[in-house]
């Protein structure tokens, strides 16, 4: 286990030189100045345009500005934010726990949902159930997220007005942040209300953000398990006369949650990408929304440095899945 350990830990290096390449070129492929976009309507004179492109770095050649964002990551120094002149760690580590705490709910949502669906629906193969949640998965998974983002706003907070149009809280509460996740620090504030009100703003970002991550859970685990209903060892299982849930849950479930596990460590890269428009829709304040802003006013670290801090997060994750693998499977820590 730990020579795969360190195998798989020697395959995230040139993936992560991959990701620093890719974040580097991507911002600087679409068409804009970030200095002329800084100055606005005001403008700028040749003199004081120069000024800026020397001072952030801008003047030098492409490949001096990447070796300096290479040395930078290396060190732990992401840049500062070209319009908030703060550092971009500081900045992403401040909005980050607004993400993970939407990502996780929607997780839970998709987990809770979709792996009860996937097994009804193997164990009724071909059924008017199979069929139902099959054809609902597919459409969830056809979904595009801003169109069913804005119907929910419209049904849910419009026409019903049974949950909040936008943001993390009402403007009634006002609490120091502690922990970042404002379901917990509402909890610690004890204002009577502020929890009920956290939770209500994230029910529909959760909804949305969970639309297709449950859609492709459900029908992962349906695929894995009507594969493993099929083997020797179930129908030697059923031939004992254990009983059926039994059957399912342990003997079968097992060892059909490996490809399961790999898809909802793979769910995570979506979550955190779906986040982007999740959370410009519902005026979430996320590294979703600034991402988005900081695409629009061309701030070349923020885009960076936040493109390259969830690959980490995504990297990471998946590293944790495969070390899973041998916990849901013995079998698979021998090979």
């Amino acid at each position: 286990m730990i020579r795969f350990l360190f195998a798989r830990l020697a395959l995230l290096v040139p993936t992560f030189i991959g990701v620093t390449i890719v974040a580097f070129g991507f911002i600087r492929l679409l068409p804009g100045d970030p200095v002329l976009l800084l100055a606005g309507e005001r403008g700028l004179s040749p003199e004081r345009y120069n000024q800026l492109m020397e001072q952030f770095g801008f003047s030098q050649p492409i490949w001096q500005q990447y070796l300096d964002y290479i040395v930078g990551v290396l060190t732990g120094d992401l840049g500062n934010s070209i319009v908030t002149k703060k550092p971009v760690f500081d900045e992403f580590m401040a909005l980050f726990p607004a993400t993970v705490e939407l990502a996780l709910c929607a997780i839970i949502i998709a987990v809770a949902l979709g792996i009860p669906a996937g097994i009804l629906a193997a164990v009724r193969r071909g059924s008017v159930a199979d069929q139902a949640i099959m054809g609902t998965a597919l459409i969830g998974y056809s979904m595009p997220i801003f169109w069913w983002g804005l119907l929910l706003i419209i049904f849910f907070s419009g026409i019903l007005q049974w949950t909040p149009v936008s943001g993390r809280i009402s403007l009634m509460y006002f609490f120091p942040q502690v922990t970042g996740f404002m379901l917990i620090d509402s909890l610690l504030s004890g204002q009577k209300g502020a929890f009920q009100s956290a939770l209500s703003h994230l029910i529909l970002p959760s909804i949305v953000l969970a639309t297709i991550p449950l859609a492709v859970i459900a029908r992962q685990t349906r695929s894995a398990m009507l594969e493993v209903l099929g083997e020797d060892y179930v129908r030697t299982a059923r031939a004992k006369g254990l009983a059926p849930l039994r059957v399912v849950g342990l003997h079968a479930l097992r060892n059909a949650m490996i490809p399961v596990l790999t898809t909802i460590g793979l769910q995570v890269g979506v979550l955190l990408a779906g986040a982007i428009l999740t959370e410009t829709i519902f005026s979430w304040p996320g590294i979703g929304k600034w991402m988005i802003d900081s695409i629009a006013r061309r701030d070349y670290p923020v885009v960076q440095g936040g493109l390259l801090m969830i690959a980490l997060i995504v990297m990471i994750v998946n590293l944790t899945v495969d070390m899973l693998y041998g916990l849901v499977n013995p079998r698979i820590r021998h090979t």
